[in-house]
């Protein structure tokens, strides 16, 4: 069970630059789509990888963990935004240019 919710941590931390990513361009568009479903190809490769699975009680887990992990990167881009004014779609070079100033 811990294994299962340290492979649950990691994938709300990987997601959360795809949702900062989404929530700064425009809804349907391709990169929006491209935000929501590529990581869901490397949730698939860590469920392989760790040895996971597929069971039914890990979707529990993950899919609230990569809708979390969706939603934290939408309020961080907020924040960012307030704190700096110069947002692009980059979590890591926002970051950068907020430590800077």
């Amino acid at each position: 069970m811990i294994h299962l919710l340290l492979i649950g941590a990691l994938v709300f931390l990987i997601v959360i630059p795809f949702g900062y990513w989404r929530s700064n361009v425009k809804v349907l568009s391709l990169q929006w789509f491209l935000a929501i479903h590529v990581p869901v190809i490397l949730i698939i490769a860590i469920r392989i990888i760790s040895g996971v699975g597929f069971a039914w009680y890990t979707y529990i887990i993950f899919v609230t963990a990569f809708f979390l992990g969706q939603k934290t990167g939408g309020l961080l881009i907020k924040k960012v935004n307030r704190a700096c004014h110069c947002v692009s779609s980059c979590l890591v070079m926002d970051l950068y240019r907020c430590i800077r100033i």
